[in-house]
């Protein structure tokens, strides 16, 4: 993925557009819009990938390359959810043990966990709506939409 722009494409679906903003070949945010930037382009490999997920085909976008411009703390977190696997979940305190230099058990590190999942830049490439407990970046109504399309 060698370029840049904004790239939306309405779903049916989600009930609202899916806008993809990249720059030097990385994802740069994913967001829900009701209306796309009139500058948006309707075609792109990416948007077709996260289309055929929409329609059920499992996709983990592991190669998808997402610039994580937070906290390093956050960003940790965000990386750590990109593993969780398709249509499996965990808790903030799950997530909070599985990240590195973390701990399950203390109320700051789930304080940092829901942080981080509430401000992360690109749900679904960064699969947020899989953590059960926790805020997720995307729409509640979206949020619920991912997580009934893959079983949780």
């Amino acid at each position: 993925m060698e370029d840049a722009g904004i790239y939306a494409r309405e779903s049916p679906y989600l009930e609202r557009f899916v806008q993809i903003g990249i720059a030097s070949g990385r994802v740069m945010s994913v967001s829900f819009p009701s209306a796309p930037e009139d500058n948006a382009d309707g075609e792109h490999e990416l948007l077709d990938r996260v289309f055929a997920y929409l329609q059920g085909e499992t996709d983990d976008f592991a190669d998808v390359q997402v610039a994580l411009t937070v906290p390093t703390d956050q960003r940790a977190v965000l990386e750590t959810v990109r593993d969780v696997p398709y249509g499996e979940q965990l808790t903030v305190e799950a997530l909070a043990r599985m990240t590195p230099g973390l701990s399950g058990d203390e109320e700051d590190d789930q304080r940092t966990v829901r942080t981080a999942l509430s401000e992360n830049p690109a749900p679904l490439l960064i699969p947020d709506h899989r953590v059960r407990d926790g805020p997720s970046a995307a729409p509640p109504p979206v949020e619920q939409r991912l997580r009934s399309l893959e079983g949780l």
